[in-house]
């Protein structure tokens, strides 16, 4: 029997979240029908709330927010055998078309016809019950809880951003940024091989926890410093300059100082978005052969992700500063945009017997 209490947080407008029950949807023939148990509160969202748009994604209607979540299989569509009710799955987001060239090619990230959770004008999963395409849900092993579940989708961006970095064994990686996806790209480089790692950041609780998860080495930002500086004070650290560069941030001087640090030869990866533009000290980086390389989401990488936890070399665990009920995701939002308790992660539990 399909659940008729699907309460939702649902965005209006620039700080105008609600709570109110939708329909629980009904699975197409390719779809599954799932419980929600996690939800997980990312930048993205906050972006949403406080501005009602980011770049050209447009807040027009109501939209339930959420896009990182895990939840359990209620009912399957009649095309569905990969999944079957009563298995815990972690959602991937974004489905592509299918049918474009990205997709065809293997690059769906890429397709500008993705349907993503909570990117306008399509809803996100911060509700009881959602439907989802069985094959971007994928399966939990028994010792991946479903709060670690919800976490692979920021851990996929640090798995996407160290693949397109080329991050191996041995690499010295800087990490620009501690917040949650600078934390998981470190957790990432780490599981792939990185053996020395340093990470930058102007709250130092950040990297507290960045030397819980393991970083060899932080640099705490002071707003005075100087670009010339910061370099040289990351160089002294390592005693040598990083052959990758992960800059997790998307502040100008951030980007800059990646530029700037990184080996002759090296790789600096663009995970952080901020301004439209920038200015860059580019002349520096050609004449050094420095790859400068993009990164979007995600992309045939929630597997990796999945095996990283289950093996124990990326655990998840430390990340989840807080919980809260959605009937309480007002101040679950409120403390996300204002930082108070430096929250790392936040999980709202959608529904009370999955909430302890």
């Amino acid at each position: 029997m399909t659940p008729q209490d699907n309460l939702a947080a649902v965005l209006y407008g620039i700080e105008d979240l609600r709570l109110e029950r939708r329909p629980t949807p009904i699975p197409q023939d390719h779809q599954v029908l799932l419980k929600i148990a996690t939800v997980g509160i990312c930048g993205s969202d906050v972006h949403f709330l406080v501005n009602g748009r980011i770049g050209s994604y447009v807040l027009e209607k109501p939209m339930i927010i959420g896009h990182e979540a895990s939840g359990t299989v209620l009912e399957v569509g009649k095309n569905v055998t990969n999944l079957k009710p009563g298995d815990r799955v972690a959602i991937e987001p974004g489905v592509g078309c299918r049918t474009c060239s990205f997709c065809k090619k293997g690059k769906y990230h890429l397709c500008s016809d993705m349907i993503f959770c909570a990117s306008p004008p399509y809803d996100g999963n911060l509700c009881r019950y959602y439907v989802h395409d069985a094959d971007f849900c994928f399966k939990l092993p028994d010792n991946v809880s479903l709060e670690e579940g919800t976490l692979i989708e920021p851990l996929a961006v640090g798995v996407h951003a160290c693949k397109r970095a080329k991050v191996r064994f041995g690499d010295v990686v800087l990490i620009l940024g501690a917040g949650p996806i600078g934390l998981v790209t470190l957790l990432a480089a780490k599981a792939m091989g990185a053996t020395k790692t340093i990470i930058t950041d102007l709250v130092g609780g950040r990297l507290d926890k960045a030397k819980e998860l393991g970083v060899d080495y932080t640099l705490k930002i002071e707003k005075n410093m100087t670009e010339v500086e910061i370099v040289s004070k990351i160089e002294e650290l390592l005693q040598e300059a990083p052959d990758v560069s992960l800059e997790c941030t998307g502040v100008e001087q951030c980007v800059r100082v990646a530029l700037e640090a990184t080996k002759t030869g090296g790789v600096v990866t663009l995970v952080g978005l901020g301004k439209f533009e920038l200015t860059l000290p580019l002349e520096n980086a050609i004449l050094r052969e420095v790859d400068i390389r993009g990164v979007f989401r995600y992309n045939n990488d929630y597997p990796a992700a999945i095996e990283m936890v289950k093996t124990g070399k990326v655990d998840l665990k430390p990340l989840i500063t807080y919980h809260f009920r959605i009937e309480d995701s007002g101040k679950a939002f409120h403390m996300a945009k204002t930082g108070e308790g430096n929250p790392i992660k936040i999980l709202i539990h959608p529904n009370p017997d999955d909430y302890y």
